[in-house]
């Protein structure tokens, strides 16, 4: 959004740079130190991305993960939340219970990029349609099929998705 933009409600934290304001809702804990800032992987904003580090940061962690937990993985890309996890992998086609070993790194460089692309659009003062964010029960946009969510990862964050056009094993997929 704007930088001079009214924030509504009350928001857990606001950031105004000069060209934009990010607003976070809903947050926990925000450290801030040197040593939890040089433990982020890679910034999925940066003006580079740097897809090769994030995907090498990706396969350095146990690749039994499935992809959904290993995108809010900050020490392996820093940035990603839970709906731009959930958009991203609709946008890629791939589903959230995919294991890392069970990947490409072409896929995870979709992915990467997807978020990335979401991300920054929305940082631009974009609205990116929601796909699958908070739509369960609705039907797909792309196929039609209807749209599930389910808990994953020991934070237990949900994410979204669609077992017909999402490829891949886990939940919803026959």
């Amino acid at each position: 959004m704007a930088p001079d933009a009214t924030v509504r409600g009350a928001p857990w934290l606001v950031l105004t740079g000069e060209r934009a304001k990010a607003v976070l809702r809903g947050g926990a804990v925000l450290e801030t130190t040197a040593r939890r800032v040089s433990a982020l992987g890679p910034d999925i904003l940066a003006p580079r991305l740097d897809g090769d580090a994030i995907v090498a940061n990706l396969r350095r962690g146990d690749e039994r993960r499935t992809i959904g937990e290993a995108l809010l993985d900050q020490r392996a890309v820093a940035g990603i939340g839970n709906i731009w996890r959930s958009e991203a992998l609709w946008h890629a086609r791939t589903s959230p219970w995919r294991r890392l070993a069970d990947l490409h790194d072409a896929e995870l460089h979709e992915v990467v990029r997807e978020a990335a692309r979401l991300m920054a659009e929305s940082r631009d003062g974009a609205s990116p349609r929601r796909e699958v964010y908070r739509r369960r029960g609705r039907p797909c946009r792309r196929c039609g099929e209807l749209l599930l969510s389910a808990k994953q990862g020991d934070a237990a964050r949900t994410v979204y998705w669609c077992p017909a056009c999402q490829a891949g094993e886990g939940l919803g997929k026959a």
